[in-house]
């Protein structure tokens, strides 16, 4: 039986570069999304890159969560 080779620890900067991407797309975005036009879903753009922003801090998180070597950690008792 060949043996089973554990998945590579991603870590080091990666998980803190990864977790920059929403700070930098709302407060570094904000410069472009600053305008009222157009309106998306009934928003305006600045509100609706917010909102966009806070379902997108989710989805960054959990793949941060996903990669973190310290979650993979099997719990013995």
């Amino acid at each position: 039986m060949p043996p089973v080779s554990k998945p590579r620890p991603v870590g080091g900067a990666l998980l803190p570069l990864i977790g920059a991407i929403p700070f930098i797309g709302i407060l570094g975005g904000i410069w472009f999304a600053n305008r009222v036009t157009p309106y998306v879903l009934g928003m305006p753009f600045i509100l609706f890159w917010i909102v966009l922003w806070v379902a997108l801090i989710s989805v960054v998180m959990a793949v941060i969560y996903k990669l973190d070597p310290r979650n993979r950690e099997e719990h013995s008792a």
